[in-house]
Formats: structure tokens, C-alpha cells, sequence
């Protein structure tokens, strides 16, 4: 690893943990030139398929979009960024699970609205208002009255557990 500081090709890992389950290795490295230290990450690189818009055209996939969807669904609500993160990731393995090559933007809005919910119904609806894209008031309430599984009777203080499985 070149280091960051001098550029100097050769480093000394110190330390090595797993983090996120051992989805990520997290090192501590010192330069042998500099002596300074710095910590890289390493994970791996999921190669996602490319995303067939509604309008037919193809995107490549953007995690970000997912990850501003969901933050801005979950503003204000008690959940926290782990849990957002463990969503998108759980998201990214279903997405794979459907095609390495290429997903509709529906199967991916659909999955963003099954986790979001089971973690927080207020998230789930203001998802759902904006991906939807509900023409009145009248098909909002609709989507309330559809909630066959009575998910909308979750405990919100349940999602301050941050170990809660999705």
C-alpha cells in the first residue's frame, strides 16, 4: 500500500480487525520512509447490474440514489445509520440475487419499500408517497388500508436497536 503522506511504496501493517461481520477488514499501517501512520479499509467491490429505468432506458447502479431515498424517508425518525447501512446492503444481495446483469428500477423500489416497512412504517409511507408517486389523498389512504400484515402496529421503539436483523 503507497502511502498517503510521502508516496512511498512500502508499509507495515500493525493491526488487522473484521468489521460489519467480516465484510470489511479494517488495517492500521505505518509508512517504513515517513513513520507516520494512517488506517485503510478493505472490502469487497460488488459488480451491480445496470438498472432498466420505467422509460426503458438503462443507468448503471447508483448506491447513492438508495442511500438518499432511504435517509430522506427516515428523517427525523429514530433510526440510525447502521441500520440504514444494513438495509442498503441487504438491498445490494437481493438486487444480485435477481440478476448480475440487469434489474428493473420497480424490483429495486420494491425491495427499498419491504425493508423499510418492516424497520419503520412512518419511513415506509413517505417512501412509498414519493416512488409510488400517489395522485391524491385517496390513494395514500388506500396504501394505509393494504397493510395486510398489520405492519403498521410496529413499535417505534424497537427500532432503537441497532443489532435488529433485516
Amino acid at each position: 500500500m503507497k502511502c498517503p503522506y510521502c508516496s512511498a511504496p512500502d508499509t507495515k501493517v500493525l493491526d488487522s480487525r473484521n468489521l460489519d461481520e467480516g465484510s470489511t477488514i479494517r488495517r492500521r499501517r505505518k509508512c517504513e520512509a515517513c513513520q507516520k501512520r494512517f488506517t485503510t479499509f478493505e472490502t469487497v467491490e460488488l459488480s451491480m447490474p445496470m438498472v432498466i429505468k420505467r422509460d426503458g432506458r438503462r443507468e448503471p447502479y447508483k448506491r447513492e440514489k438508495i442511500l438518499t431515498g432511504i435517509e430522506k424517508a427516515c428523517e427525523k425518525r429514530p433510526i440510525s445509520a447502521i441500520q440504514i447501512e444494513r438495509i442498503i446492503q441487504n438491498i445490494e444481495k437481493a438486487v444480485l440475487d435477481i440478476s448480475d446483469k440487469e434489474v428493473n428500477t420497480k424490483d429495486v423500489g420494491n425491495l427499498v419499500m419491504m425493508y423499510l416497512r418492516h424497520l419503520d412504517p412512518v419511513a415506509y409511507i413517505r417512501f412509498a408517497a414519493v416512488y409510488r408517486k400517489f395522485q391524491d389523498v385517496e390513494e395514500f389512504v388506500n396504501e394505509l388500508k393494504h397493510d395486510e400484515n398489520n405492519q403498521f402496529k410496529i413499535n417505534p421503539a424497537s427500532n432503537k436497536d441497532e443489532n435488529r436483523e433485516y
